[in-house]
């Protein structure tokens, strides 16, 4: 039986959700070099503490630390835009703002995963991934 889900960014966002509505502060998930720039992303924008990779033998671990200890966590929403059944592509000028600048999306463009703002400043467009605020 194989663990690896087939939507790896899905995977991330609802186990993401899942430890925030049960309160707790830290997941574990599996690696994989797409959940690592989602996550530096999301720590970039300020909406999760830290995350740290720890070398296994059979695969690496991902640990993300959602908020610190006795801290309430920034994210109320975090939901996937792309799917496999639906792809969302935007150009540069159409990102989306998300809750009047408040929120952000991250976009996968040619020079890798970036927030909206990166994407509109480099002139590059690309595939919605995730809308988080």
């Amino acid at each position: 039986m194989s663990l690896q889900s087939t939507d790896q960014i899905a995977d991330l966002l609802t186990r993401i959700r899942n430890a925030i509505m049960i309160g707790k502060n830290e997941i574990s998930l599996p690696t994989s070099k797409l959940k690592v720039a989602v996550v530096e992303s999301l720590k970039k924008s300020g909406f999760i503490a830290d995350f740290r990779i720890e070398e296994r033998t059979p695969r690496n671990k991902l640990y993300v630390t959602i908020n610190e200890i006795g801290v309430a966590p920034k994210i109320n929403e975090i939901a996937k835009v792309s799917k496999p059944g639906r792809r969302v592509y935007v150009s540069s000028s159409e990102i989306p703002k998300v809750k009047s600048g408040r929120g952000v999306v991250l976009i996968s463009t040619s020079k890798g995963i970036m927030t909206g703002a990166e994407a509109a400043e480099n002139r590059l467009g690309g595939e919605l991934l995730v809308r988080v605020w």
